[in-house]
């Protein structure tokens, strides 16, 4: 039985994330939709959400906010330059590299900061 031509133009968000490569797997797709760090069109998406062309698809993914907009919603993974077709990103640049640099960073495995370098950190940020 044929679909009808809406239903035909739409695809899992979780599928299209992985075929148009914004994640490695289809599992890290889902899990990402689960957790909160997908949401279409302004809503917190579920796995199973269907999205079509037109749509705006924003992923939070290793500290990273990426906005696109689906053009073509592929339902297979395709090569990297089929991908980049497949969507508009409007992802906002990343700051410049000064910027990052003077932000303070703990070393991994310090462990959660003293009462002391709390109150060090927060009289940093109130110059902020």
């Amino acid at each position: 039985m044929p679909q009808p031509a809406e239903q035909s133009s739409r695809v899992r968000v979780d599928v299209w994330l992985w075929s148009v490569r914004l994640v490695k797997t289809r599992s890290t797709a889902a899990s990402a939709c689960r957790g909160g760090h997908v949401r279409v069109n302004g809503a917190p998406a579920k796995p199973s959400q269907a999205i079509g062309p037109g749509d705006e698809v924003r992923l939070w993914s290793h500290g990273v906010l990426r906005i696109v907009e689906v053009v073509d919603p592929l339902k297979k993974r395709v090569g990297a330059p089929a991908a980049a077709l497949a969507l508009i990103d409007r992802s906002p640049p990343p700051p410049p590299k000064e910027v990052l640099a003077s932000i303070p960073r703990r070393d991994r495995g310090a462990g959660r900061p003293t009462k002391r370098e709390r109150r060090q950190l927060d009289r940093l940020k109130s110059f902020e």
